[in-house]
């Protein structure tokens, strides 16, 4: 099992989950954050700091697309570890349906 972030983390990008994370296993995009699955250890404490609940096992229903997700996008953007401002956007945007098609963006956030 891994924990994996999913299209409710875009345009809100909280990093509460980022402090937690003893492994440092997330990365930062622009506007997102993603989970690499092969370094996550299960053990869950990122899970409910994340206000928008956002992450999610990877054991719930159709969760294999967002594994894939985490794991193309980890490899490409830089480690995050330290807790950032959501961006503006952040309550506004959660919640909201069709993030991924209407808002994603594959440019790299900053990292540490």
């Amino acid at each position: 099992m891994t924990y994996v972030v999913t299209d409710n983390c875009i345009m809100c990008k909280y990093t509460d989950c980022v402090e937690v994370c003893p492994v440092d296993c997330f990365y930062e995009g622009e506007n997102t954050l993603v989970i690499h699955p092969d370094e996550c250890i299960d053990c869950g404490v990122c899970e409910p700091e994340c206000p928008a609940d956002a992450i999610r096992p990877d054991t719930e229903p159709d969760m294999e697309q967002w594994v894939e997700f985490n794991r193309k996008y980890s490899e490409q953007w830089p480690v995050i570890t330290q807790k950032k401002d959501p961006l503006p956007t952040a309550e506004e945007m959660d919640g909201q349906e069709g993030k991924l098609e209407k808002y994603f963006s594959e440019a790299p956030g900053e990292g540490d």
